[in-house]
């Protein structure tokens, strides 16, 4: 079965970006646009894996977290964060298994995160990202 990766993410770019990464390795896509479309989206699908950034209009990164570790059903799915290098959230934020940078580049973070979260499960090729 094909492992399912909500990405929530306000900029279209980053967005797209993530998604089509994903995509192009057999993983089954969700987007939201911010932390409120996320939770709706939760009432449908269940995913193995959130992707979020943290400054997002309507409801924050931190918020999205707080109410999925508030949830059984969501508690224990893995969280990368998507966040600026200068933003401090990789200290301040302690709930979340991996961070990736946004002005670094992405595809190569993800490919790391992607491997040391799932291993190969899920995707259909390596991930390589020393």
């Amino acid at each position: 079965m094909q492992a399912v990766v909500l990405v929530v993410d306000d900029s279209m770019l980053i967005r797209h970006t993530v998604c089509r990464f994903l995509e192009q390795r057999g993983f089954s896509v969700e987007a939201a646009t911010n932390g409120q479309d996320a939770v709706d989206t939760l009432k449908r699908v269940v995913p193995d894996l959130i992707i979020t950034d943290m400054q997002m209009p309507k409801m924050s990164g931190s918020e999205l977290i707080t109410i999925l570790k508030s949830r059984p059903e969501t508690a224990s799915i893995p969280l990368i964060i998507l966040a600026g290098k200068q933003s401090g959230f990789e200290y301040t934020e302690k709930r979340h298994n991996f961070t990736i940078f946004k002005d670094i580049d992405i595809e190569t973070q993800l490919a790391k995160a992607l491997q040391t979260l799932l291993g190969n499960s899920g995707a259909k090729g390596q991930a390589t990202g020393n």
